[in-house]
């Protein structure tokens, strides 16, 4: 059970920095970041959580602000696997979460 939390918590993280990464090359990259190499990566990473974003949203949402949302939720997860790997490492006496 620690490695599945630790393995989802790991994708968790890859997806919010990579998130995070393609925030910041849209402020730094202007309106040529569509060619821009690294912005495309991110966007390929970050694509399945931004679907989901999508589906999770009502129409109202502008697809701009999806990201954002793919953000939060993601966040929140992550919060929820890191309590849930904490409280199941205080419960096994810390054996084997070092």
């Amino acid at each position: 059970m620690l490695l599945f939390l630790s393995i989802l918590k790991l994708l968790l993280e890859i997806a919010l920095l990579s998130l995070v990464g393609q925030g910041m090359l849209f402020l730094l990259a202007g309106e040529r970041r569509d060619r821009n190499f690294f912005y495309q990566l991110l966007q390929i990473l970050t694509r399945p959580f931004t679907a989901v974003a999508r589906r999770l949203t009502p129409r109202l949402v502008a697809d701009r602000h999806v990201p954002f949302v793919a953000f939060f939720v993601l966040l929140l997860s992550w919060a929820v696997v890191t309590f849930e790997k904490i409280r199941l490492c205080v419960s096994v006496g810390m054996v084997g979460c070092r």
